[in-house]
């Protein structure tokens, strides 16, 4: 009886020390940091390892320093040219400094994920549709630069933003085609012209080179004949020599004096 007796006062401390470890032993990964709060006051950052608290007096909070992936949800964006598109993100951050994204900061992943939204609608709605389209590297740039600065304080870094989609009315997208294929349309048309004039250019050296020689003239007169006598046409062409067109025109102006 005396045996049973000692056996059910040890029972509860047992229990009571073996709760006392439990609570005051505490292992951090390598990932990992533990900011220590004693009597309410912050009193440092300990970890990764095994670390030793003092039950009811000292409290943790455990920290994830690895890279976090926040998806932007869809936001509704009026561009600087007043076109309405529906677009979303997906930012890259870790916390640097467990002690301000615990201590400035209620729920740091909620607030940078509001500030998010509000930036990319901002840095959107500065530029015009066809930057949005092209010049997406930068528009990710300059969101992760405005981001990256309003987190420091709550010690994150964003190290990366990337604009997923940009989602347009099929009614925009309809005019956008037509723009590039009156564009196409336009350039083909300017190398066409660029084409004849270039042509045209060499015609004319070339013209000048043969006026200088008449024979040259001759013998292309007589390469063209063969050409055409080549064809089986039933129409025979005889040149007019230029220097017989320049004798009848002479006559003709002594006529008429």
């Amino acid at each position: 009886m005396e045996m049973f007796g000692n056996l059910t006062f040890f029972i509860p401390l047992i229990l009571v020390a073996a709760l006392f470890l439990f609570a005051a032993i505490k292992i951090l990964r390598e990932y990992e940091r533990g900011v220590i709060f004693t009597l309410g006051r912050f009193t440092g950052v300990k970890g990764p390892g095994l670390i030793i608290l003092i039950p009811i007096v000292q409290q943790i909070v455990r920290m994830d320093l690895r890279t976090l992936v926040l998806d932007v949800p869809t936001q509704d964006v009026i561009s600087r040219d007043n076109v309405s598109v529906r677009v979303n993100a997906v930012i890259y951050f870790r916390v640097i400094d467990p002690e301000k994204a615990t201590i400035q900061v209620e729920d740091y992943m909620m607030a940078t994920s509001q500030l998010a939204q509000t930036t990319l609608r901002s840095v959107l709605g500065k530029h015009e549709l066809d930057e949005m389209l092209a010049e997406r590297d930068k528009l990710n740039a300059d969101i992760q630069e405005i981001l990256d600065s309003a987190t420091d304080a709550w010690g994150i870094k964003v190290a990366n933003v990337e604009i997923k989609h940009v989602d347009i009315d099929e009614s925009m997208v309809r005019a956008i085609a037509r723009q590039a294929e009156a564009e196409r349309e336009r350039r083909a048309k300017v190398i066409n012209a660029e084409g004849e004039q270039q042509a045209a250019q060499k015609l004319l050296e070339a013209g000048r080179i043969l006026g200088q020689a008449p024979e040259a003239m001759q013998l292309r007169y007589l390469s063209t004949l063969n050409v055409i006598a080549n064809e089986r046409s039933n129409t025979i062409v005889f040149p007019f020599p230029a220097e017989l067109q320049e004798v009848l025109a002479g006559a003709a102006r002594r006529a008429e004096r």
